[in-house]
């Protein structure tokens, strides 16, 4: 293959992928805007093929069908909360806790629609599990406030009380500005997680 051919090829899959990207983009936003309008059984391919402006078979080219679209939206957004938590391993809880509130304040439409629709208790649960496995290193039952108690209901006190509070927040909101909430649970962990 000759340079030309090569810078062909490069910039034709360059052009492949934005189109990808566009389309799967499209199709998240239809899949999202439906589910908060309806419970996610009540969503066919059909509906998200029209609201994406896309062919039903376009849609079946990315996913097997809308709760593998579904698993591919949190699984998505619980990887960038990961790489946001790894990112910010040197950070305390407060600063750490900013970090994660923007993210969620930035996505929030994806996340009022997960926390409040119907069919989303599976993004919950997960979101929970992940939360418990990022405190889990920070529990130590063997010194200080929390000698003697059980790691698993601390980390389930915590995880369930974090998830509920950014739950709250998102679907219905606090007075409080998104800085001072995010200082306010940060400062709440550290006061228990040293």
């Amino acid at each position: 293959m000759n340079s030309i051919e090569s810078m062909v090829t490069n910039l034709m899959s360059k052009v492949v992928d934005r189109r990808v990207f566009k389309t799967k983009e499209a199709i998240k936003t239809a899949f999202l805007e439906l589910m908060s309008e309806k419970n996610i059984d009540q969503i066919t391919i059909q509906n998200i093929s029209d609201r994406a402006n896309v062919g039903r078979r376009t849609i079946y080219d990315h996913y097997i069908d809308k709760y593998d679209l579904l698993d591919k939206l949190i699984e998505e957004h619980i990887n960038d909360l990961s790489t946001l938590c790894e990112s910010a391993t040197e950070l305390n809880f407060v600063e750490g806790n900013l970090i994660w509130f923007e993210y969620f304040e930035y996505n929030r439409s994806f996340f009022s629609t997960m926390l409040s629709s119907k069919g989303a208790s599976v993004f919950r649960e997960q979101f929970l599990v992940f939360v418990i496995k990022r405190l889990e290193r920070e529990v130590d039952v063997t010194i200080g406030i929390n000698q003697g108690l059980s790691k698993e209901l601390i980390l389930r006190f915590f995880g369930a009380a974090i998830v509920e509070i950014i739950e709250t927040w998102i679907t219905k909101g606090f007075s409080e500005p998104t800085e001072v909430i995010a200082e306010q649970v940060g400062v709440l962990l550290e006061r228990n997680f040293q």
